[in-house]
């Protein structure tokens, strides 16, 4: 009489098992077949997420659109936000200083947090450079965290992204790796088309009536670069600055000054009306309007807004 218990007992075991194994494959199967759910901070690493995904990830902004990300704090929503994700996107601790303590409160110990400049140098010093002096004209002496406006660096921060979706979702490894090779393509030839360009201009100054966010771009194509105030944008610009920045524009016969996204172009405006010059957009990138993102505006399409800025300002040849 034991031994049909035995046999029982066995079998039950052996079902159990088997359901056990079919559920796990079941709900590795399902995860396999969920969206990835990203947060990234700043918008370029929203878009370069969003285009190394596609279809297989579900990524969100955490700084709302139309919001100056230096000046960010996040709110309980952006919180929840990001603990519900299982990738945060990051630039650097520069960029984006609030980060680490909204991490640390954060309940989510399978959350992959990725540093997207991880292991790019961030360039510690400027010195604008007017032709005379060298001095630094009221720059604070403070890391450029805007490594994304040199777009070699920007293929480096596709590489460390892509590297932890395929960390989390190996299954898509092959999505992902293409999708990234079309993305580090198009940043390439916007090298190029920058490059080339602004080899043909008649002048070769950026004047910025805006905060230092333009250093890494001027830097790859050779130009100089003044702006208004330092690595802040809130930061107030002092007084000898503006009128170098209005002496330069006079005496190398720049037409334009240039203004950013999401900051008032007031101090750009004064400069105008002093000198005569047009003001002309130019995109740091660091976030959109809500409705450039609902309209799927992209990275690149900016940058070649700004290129085409940069040529009729510099007057270069089109």
């Amino acid at each position: 009489m034991r031994k049909p218990f035995h046999i029982l007992c066995s079998a039950l075991v052996v079902f159990v098992l088997l359901v056990s194994c079919e559920t796990k494959k079941q709900t590795i199967e399902v995860n396999r077949n969920d969206k990835l759910k990203v947060v990234a901070t700043i918008f370029p690493l929203y878009d370069f997420a969003r285009l190394i995904g596609g279809e297989a990830v579900d990524v969100s902004l955490l700084i709302p659109p139309g919001t100056e990300p230096h000046s960010f704090d996040p709110r309980p929503e952006n919180i929840v936000s990001a603990g519900r994700a299982a990738i945060f996107v990051y630039t650097n601790d520069t960029m984006e200083p609030w980060a680490g303590s909204m991490l640390k409160g954060l309940s989510s110990p399978g959350l992959v947090v990725v540093q997207a400049g991880r292991g790019i140098a961030l360039t510690e010093e400027h010195r604008p450079d007017d032709g005379h002096d060298g001095h630094r004209h009221g720059h604070e002496d403070a890391p450029d965290p805007h490594i994304w406006l040199d777009f070699d660096k920007a293929r480096k921060m596709v590489d460390t992204i892509v590297e932890s979706f395929i960390s989390v979702n190996p299954a898509k490894k092959e999505l992902y790796l293409g999708n990234a090779k079309k993305l580090k393509d198009s940043l390439a030839g916007l090298d190029q088309k920058f490059s080339a360009a602004l080899k043909t201009c008649k002048h070769n100054t950026i004047v910025h009536g805006g905060h230092f966010a333009f250093g890494y771009l001027a830097k790859r194509y050779g130009l100089k670069y003044i702006s208004a105030s330092g690595f802040s944008p809130d930061a107030e610009p002092s007084p000898q600055n503006l009128v170098r920045m209005s002496k330069t524009l006079k005496k190398e016969g720049l037409k334009h000054i240039f203004y950013e996204e999401l900051v008032t172009s007031r101090m750009a405006e004064v400069i105008a009306k002093e000198t005569g010059a047009s003001l002309l957009l130019l995109h740091g990138g660091h976030n959109i309007s809500k409705q450039e993102l609902d309209n799927g505006t992209a990275f690149i399409s900016l940058m070649e807004r700004n290129l085409d800025n940069i040529k009729e300002g510099l007057q270069c040849r089109r």
